[in-house]
């Protein structure tokens, strides 16, 4: 067996027989656009970092078992060899599941497409599709190992398991499934930091370490109690937090933070900043959080992190390289960020007002017309076989009123996560999974209908919009399915027999696309939802933000590249569009807006959150 670079001897790691820190920093591939993971590493370096840390999550890799892509974005083999050019080590936490405030955890929703399969634990099912997984993951991580040669350093087995299961047998399948596949570097497990979860963590052969934000003195003796007095190590340093639809931005004072980095330091602990650079839950990949309420978290991962999401030295940055400026020698500041060929701020493009002169009614075109496939019941994402995006239900019913002359109203059981609803073209509003006993009353969409002695006969052609708003990535909630989970009830039954359109954010977009080139005139919108666009030209390149507050509720594009969620309860109100995206040339915004009929969006040049409740 080949020897690991990283080792343990007594209370310190010795690398190469010297006393050797972790300082790293998290920063996911995932979450920047590819062409500037060079940039962002150089951030983290200049920062007084030896090492970045990644998670990978599956589901960015696998839309379909079997199915895996390493290739643009996804190519964690050439983020990690990029970081072995700047010298930076590498920690990699290759899951199978990650948390990280991402889509399912990391989890690929068509797993739970089998109702039988269990996540997490020696289910069979599972265990198998994680084989075939790391058959395809593991190799890259493991050539890439420091005693061959390359920069990873240490590789994580599962992920604050003692948060989930204490199934002891299936966390040592999860160590034998990464040393099975060559990997010999050193071994870790994290969880929160006290006994209460890392009794149920760790497991034989990977090294403890702990999470946690504050109170690293209370600690570090619980982590020496089960290192055997060796090495701690802080593997998510919370300094900072995510953010949830419809609650305050998060921010945490920066000499707090490096208050807290010093003592850590100075007891000889190494530490993982999360995040040292947060960026963004591009796409739909954002997860959430289920307590009493459903959290959605926001498109921005920004994390208040010490490199913002477009690449700031924040005042947290460089209050953090002073500190580890005491425990490790760095490079005079300005050389080697001149050396290095970055700036403190990203050059910005100019501010610029977007006319949305194209705008289509999403129940105009013939995708929403489309006749989508027919099912006995209604039918969960997992169960059609729709991971992110909507779900349109359509069916015509017979109404019925109650005794007293009220029409009956809808009813969704188990809603995940929200409904639009119109009855014979009329919107008759929203359903929420916060709101589980809300009900849709008819009665609108029956017009004069209703003002007769009978209703007899009466019928409403049922439209019925559901939408994921990120699977739930932590927590006894993990896995939990998207639509209407229970089924739609009408009065004293369910309603069965439906008409199923998945409407995928690529598709909705191809139907924006082909309603553009059929009319290349203004249309004005038919009614919610609203397909708009704008065509715009760009001089030079530059990062923007993209400033939604004059709209309600949807997604935006720039050409192809799907942006993120949008939605005006905050606190996020303005979407980070990376420098890449805008090449010179001419470029195309579109807009999906699901509460706002006639939206409005234009390019500004900084971040834009609520504060305050």
């Amino acid at each position: 067996m080949t020897r690991s670079t990283l080792e343990v001897r007594g209370a310190q790691f010795l690398r190469g027989n010297e006393p050797h820190l972790i300082i790293s920093g998290a920063l996911h591939y995932f979450r920047v656009h590819p062409d500037l993971w060079e940039d962002r590493l150089k951030r983290l370096a200049l920062m007084g970092c030896n090492t970045v840390e990644t998670y990978v999550a599956w589901n960015f890799h696998a839309p379909a078992s079997g199915v895996v892509s390493f290739e643009g974005g996804r190519d964690l083999g050439r983020f990690l060899d990029i970081a072995a050019e700047l010298g930076l080590d590498a920690i990699v936490r290759p899951g199978p599941y990650i948390c990280a405030e991402w889509e399912n955890g990391g989890l690929p929703s068509w797993l739970t497409h089998d109702t039988s399969l269990r996540l997490r634990c020696r289910d069979e099912k599972f265990l198998a599709e994680v084989s075939r997984w790391f058959d395809q993951l593991i190799p890259i991580v493991a050539q890439r190992q420091s005693n061959r040669g390359g920069n990873v350093i240490a590789v994580q087995v599962e992920n604050e398991y003692g948060s989930w299961g204490d199934d002891a047998q299936y966390l040592a399948i999860m160590r034998d499934m990464v040393t099975d596949r060559g990997i010999d570097e050193l071994l870790v497990t994290s969880d929160g930091g006290a006994s209460l979860w890392l009794s149920a963590g760790t497991v034989e052969g990977a090294y403890p370490t702990g999470n946690f934000g504050s109170r690293a003195e209370q600690v570090l003796p619980v982590l020496s109690q089960w290192t055997d007095g060796g090495p701690g190590m802080c593997m998510e340093f919370w300094n900072g937090w995510f953010d949830h639809w419809g609650e305050p931005h998060h921010d945490r004072d920066a000499q707090d933070c490096a208050n807290e980095l010093d003592f850590m330091l100075s007891h000889g602990m190494s530490v993982n900043f999360y995040m040292a650079h947060g960026g963004t839950n591009f796409g739909l990949w954002a997860g959430a959080n289920q307590a009493e309420d459903y959290q959605p978290t926001t498109t921005s991962y920004d994390y208040d992190a010490p490199i913002a999401e477009d690449g700031r030295l924040t005042a947290k940055f460089h209050a953090y390289r002073q500190t580890i400026a005491r425990y490790r020698d760095l490079p005079d500041y300005e050389a080697e960020r001149e050396r290095l060929g970055i700036t403190e701020n990203p050059t910005m493009q100019p501010c610029l007002d977007l006319q949305l002169e194209r705008s289509h009614s999403l129940r105009t075109l013939s995708l929403w017309h489309s006749e989508g496939e027919g099912w006995p019941w209604v039918p969960t994402f997992e169960e059609a076989g729709i991971d992110l995006g909507f779900q349109l239900l359509k069916r015509e019913i017979t109404v019925f009123p109650w005794s007293d002359g009220a029409i009956v109203p809808l009813r969704f059981m188990e809603l995940h996560d929200r409904a639009y609803v119109w009855g014979n073209g009329v919107f008759l509003g929203v359903a929420d999974r916060n709101n589980p006993d809300q009900e849709i009353s008819l009665e609108p969409a029956l017009g004069d209908v209703a003002e007769r002695q009978s209703l007899e006969g009466a019928t409403i052609e049922l439209e019925i919009l559901v939408e994921n708003l990120g699977r739930v990535n932590f927590g006894p909630h993990l896995g939990d399915p998207k639509g209407v989970v229970r089924g739609i009830w009408y009065g004293v039954r369910f309603l069965n027999n439906w008409q199923v359109v998945s409407l995928s954010p690529e598709s909705l977009l191809a139907a924006c696309e082909e309603a553009n080139g059929a009319n290349s005139e203004h249309s004005a919108s038919a009614g919610l939802p609203v397909l708009a666009s704008a065509a715009f030209d760009v001089e030079d390149e530059a990062d923007a933000y993209l400033d939604v507050s004059q709209c309600g509720h949807g997604i935006a594009w720039i050409d192809d590249f799907c942006l993120g969620r949008f939605w005006n309860i905050g606190p996020q109100h303005a979407l980070y569009v990376p420098s890449p995206l805008l090449k010179p040339g001419r470029h195309r915004i579109t807009v999906l807006d699901l509460e706002c009929e006639h939206p409005s969006v234009s390019l500004i040049d900084h971040p834009l959150f609520t504060t305050e409740d």
